[in-house]
């Protein structure tokens, strides 16, 4: 659907247009479950979202390395999901888990 051009405007703008299609980027989100460092028996959940590349999740990657590296809470379990950023919003929890230590 384009959008009449306003008074003073030279073109038209398009309005609703899905976003570029970028190869296996998603919107992904990762729930972290991890040990609070002043009560080792206590987890705490803390949510990252960011778009990444799927399989691969570099970014994911990248932040669970520098959370191991600086942060003290060690980590218990990440889960992760993934959604497309065009299409049917679904939100598909992948199947794969893994303990870090």
């Amino acid at each position: 659907m384009l959008a009449k051009p306003e008074k003073g405007l030279k073109e038209e703008i398009e309005v609703d247009r899905p976003l570029p299609q970028l190869p296996r980027v998603r919107l992904t989100t990762a729930e972290i479950l991890y040990h609070l460092p002043d009560h080792p028996s206590l987890l705490q959940i803390f949510v990252w979202q960011q778009f990444d590349v799927a399989p691969e999740f570099p970014k994911l990657r990248r932040f669970l390395d520098f959370w191991v590296r600086n942060i003290e809470g060690k980590l218990h379990s990440v889960r992760v999901a993934e959604a497309p950023l065009n299409g049917r919003r679904r939100f598909r929890a992948i199947a794969l888990s893994r303990s870090l230590h």
